[in-house]
């Protein structure tokens, strides 16, 4: 059957018996750390795109800085997709789709604003690196209660790098106090 976007989808987040993985945790564990591991890894494209919109529509004064500091960024950010992906499958999940999925999930906004001062661009993924930690810290302890080990010690590891991306953007957008 397929859907509005022309997908087909069969039950909702059912696992295919040729795409299960005996993976030792019961359904519903399976089923919720899945759910908050895709709901974080929407949230991590969300990220991904907007900083590299931002890094491609960087201007001003402090283009070079700003430019080399998102595309540093966006390409942590991106690493995170593929091993967020890989641990839903490993504990008997399925992964997003598609883009329409990532879009009905995410809670980081888009901008699609056609320009957007450059300390406006910092600020935003401030904040939307704060949300991520957020979403990394709810899917932790998802994980936590049910005992995946390997899926805490993975998004401790994300946090960590999400709240220095946090830290970075705070201080490149300081602006130093007036001498009088």
């Amino acid at each position: 059957m397929a859907n509005k976007s022309g997908s087909k989808k069969s039950g909702a987040n059912a696992v295919p018996p040729a795409l299960s993985t005996p993976s030792g945790f019961g359904s519903n564990a399976v089923r919720d750390i899945a759910a908050a591991l895709n709901l974080a890894l929407a949230d991590v494209f969300a990220l991904y795109l907007k900083t590299k919109n931002f890094h491609w529509h960087m201007s001003g004064p402090h283009f070079r800085d700003y430019h080399l500091l998102l595309d540093e960024q966006s390409d942590q950010i991106f690493a995170m997709t593929d091993v967020i992906a890989e641990r839903v499958r490993k504990v008997g999940g399925l992964t997003l789709h598609s883009i329409g999925e990532i879009s009905r999930n995410q809670r980081i906004l888009d901008n699609d604003a056609p320009f957007v001062d450059p300390q406006d661009m910092l600020a935003e993924l401030r904040e939307d690196n704060a949300t991520l930690a957020k979403s990394l810290r709810g899917a932790h302890e998802v994980a936590e209660e049910h005992g995946d080990v390997a899926t805490t010690s993975q998004l401790e590891i994300y946090i960590d790098e999400t709240e220095r991306r946090t830290w970075f953007l705070a201080e490149a957008s300081r602006i130093p106090p007036h001498s009088a």
